[in-house]
């Protein structure tokens, strides 16, 4: 016998239940945030549409190195953001999908998109959406988990599900770990940089970044993995708009 997949109303009702976690490890939000601050370096006063910003915690950990900046929250989930708006100024209830986000053609400078394609029915429509956002070359700064991280080389050589994906809503199965976020998709390096040329994006830079859920007694090894994208725990993805 076969279920029928969910609703999009029950991913909803999964997302909008505060158990589910909305924020991500710091290393990761600093690294993508001086990315961008690279990206922007000396430039006037730019907008940054943070989409999926969920509890606000990667805007703020970001937010002193783009002072100067408008910084604007984005999430479709009224949980996460209440609890943003303690550290941002400005958000706004939107969503990728349907009638698309709350904002004109070629608004924003850059988009900040951290640790939400993994989670996405169609992240094909999401990324046309933000292409429409950005002005002709404007910044995108993508962060996902990688499928081909060091360690899930070494699990499924031994037929352990890999870290980060996730064959259920209710339970994790076959895997370390033990919350469910609600994974959908995962990218390697080489799957994540023809997406996005794919989408329409030049793609500047690809870059990795530590998880904060290693075991502590490894986590020098997944630093030091960073230098190597393809077995980085976490990708981030500089690309710009195609003019």
């Amino acid at each position: 016998m076969t279920t029928a997949p969910a609703k999009p109303r029950e991913l909803r009702d999964f997302y909008e239940n505060p158990a589910v976690p909305v924020a991500s490890g710091t290393p990761r939000s600093l690294r993508q945030a001086r990315m961008l601050a690279a990206a922007l370096h000396k430039r006037p006063a730019q907008t940054i549409l943070d989409i999926g910003c969920g509890d606000g915690t990667a805007a703020a950990t970001a937010a002193p190195l783009l002072s100067g900046h408008r910084l604007v929250g984005v999430d479709w989930s009224q949980d996460a953001l209440q609890r943003a708006r303690t550290h941002l100024t400005y958000t706004i209830r939107g969503e990728l999908t349907g009638g698309g986000l709350p904002f004109r053609s070629g608004c924003a400078d850059a988009v900040l998109f951290s640790e939400v394609i993994e989670h996405l029915v169609d992240p094909d429509a999401a990324m046309d959406e933000i292409r429409r956002v950005l002005r002709p070359g404007g910044h995108l700064m993508l962060s996902t988990p990688n499928l081909a991280a060091w360690y899930n080389r070494v699990l499924l050589a031994a037929g352990v599900q890999p870290v980060f994906s996730e064959v259920s809503l209710r339970g994790i199965h076959g895997r370390p770990g033990s919350e469910v976020v609600g994974h959908l998709r995962l990218y390697t390096a080489r799957a994540l940089r023809e997406f996005a040329a794919a989408s329409g994006f030049e793609v500047v830079r690809l870059a990795g970044a530590p998880f904060h859920g290693v075991p502590r007694p490894l986590r020098p090894l997944d630093r030091l993995l960073c230098s190597r994208p393809s077995l980085a725990s976490i990708l981030l993805l500089h690309a710009r708009k195609k003019t």
